[in-house]
């Protein structure tokens, strides 16, 4: 059995350094926010390479205070992808503005930069681009049309901790960087977690505010707040696993370099790696039009696989009032049928690795254009 994830792999290569993190927690007896907390701030808003990060209890939350902080609101728009998880079009609906899509780029999956300045609005407040599995969206023209444009960009990054575009980390375009610390992701806690990045001190002021009440001092608040704080023993976990988080990243590519090799002439579409990035493989998502045939051959054969997204959000029930059909994005539609993730994590073996991919040879089907 090869499972699409190994998480318990992971606790045990690390135990003694996060039990001892947790057990400090305890002992000091301080579980929400805290010292714990204000040390992972640092060290992450030190890793992303900007000036602050501001720790909260989702990634959907870190989506929120960050639109909040750019000053969206009702009768704004915002410019997105449809092929995200839903958490990135909820967030813009929580502060009562519009989703607006752009197609994908069929070669890196990620907002075609080239559409975006067609849907630009007067009511256009902000560009959302989503790293999507681990890599960066083409940030240079999205963040040069914002500047034309006097948009923010808010950078969806809970795919891609550790990503790199033209040597910056996400966070180093956009006004604002958000990230997820859900247990599956390259940096995950033991429980729900994220953060907002920005080089802009007084957007992390407002959003260490709006995470915990709105409070500017205890029982002082000064704005409409949440219940957004992260639990210190969520915090101590993570500044264990940061530490580990490039020798991951490097063994994922490492995995990821393998099934390129393995996989070449077996007639699926691989992920797109452009030279200027710096791909970390939270997904390894292939594509192929014969996708359900070979999830079956892959669970038949003991394989776990998934499938992200196989419902671009334009599609999705929840979202119809947003008036988009089959065929608005047809390269995100193709893509949700065809797509299939790989197990890729650094507890992969060669000798898996060269399974799961002779189980993909031989599947009669077209090459993904």
């Amino acid at each position: 059995m090869i499972p699409f994830l190994k998480l318990r792999d992971q606790y045990h290569s690390i135990k003694s350094e996060v039990d001892a993190a947790v057990a400090r927690v305890l002992e000091s007896a301080c579980y929400v926010l805290g010292d714990e907390v204000d040390a992972f701030e640092r060290e992450f808003a030190d890793y992303c390479g900007v000036r602050h990060a501001v720790a909260v209890n989702s990634g959907t939350s870190a989506l929120h205070l960050a639109l909040l902080c750019a000053g969206v609101g009702p009768g704004d728009e915002v410019i997105t992808t449809p092929m995200t998880f839903v958490a990135t079009t909820a967030a813009i609906a929580y502060v009562g503005a519009k989703p607006v899509f752009v197609d994908i780029d069929p070669h890196t999956r990620n907002i075609h930069a080239h559409g975006i300045t067609a849907k630009i609005t007067r009511r256009t407040k902000a560009i959302l681009p989503v790293h999507l599995h681990g890599l960066m969206a083409d940030m240079e023209p999205i963040a040069q049309i914002a500047r034309d444009h006097g948009l923010i960009v808010i950078e969806d990054a809970a795919q891609a901790h550790g990503a790199e575009y033209d040597g910056k980390h996400p966070g180093g375009f956009g006004e604002l960087a958000c990230f997820s610390f859900y247990p599956g992701k390259n940096l995950g806690a033991c429980g729900e977690g994220g953060a907002v990045v920005t080089n802009d001190a007084d957007m992390a002021r407002t959003a260490r505010m709006l995470r915990d009440w709105g409070q500017a001092a205890k029982y002082h608040h000064v704005l409409k707040g949440y219940n957004y704080r992260m639990d210190a023993i969520q915090a101590a976990i993570l500044r264990v696993k940061l530490r580990h988080l490039e020798a991951w990243t490097e063994a994922r590519r490492a995995k990821a370099a393998q099934y390129d090799v393995l996989l070449t002439g077996s007639g699926v579409q691989i992920p797109a790696h452009p030279p200027a990035c710096g791909h970390v493989y939270h997904v390894y998502a292939i594509q192929l039009s014969a996708r359900d045939q070979a999830r079956r051959r892959l669970e038949a054969a003991g394989i776990g696989c998934g499938m992200h997204y196989p419902v671009p959000i334009h599609l999705q029930p929840a979202y119809h009032d947003l008036g988009y059909g089959i065929g608005d994005f047809p390269a995100a539609e193709r893509f949700a049928v065809e797509t299939l993730s790989l197990p890729i994590y650094p507890e992969l073996t060669g000798t898996e690795i060269e399974r799961v991919a002779a189980s993909l040879h031989d599947i009669p089907h077209e090459v993904a254009a």
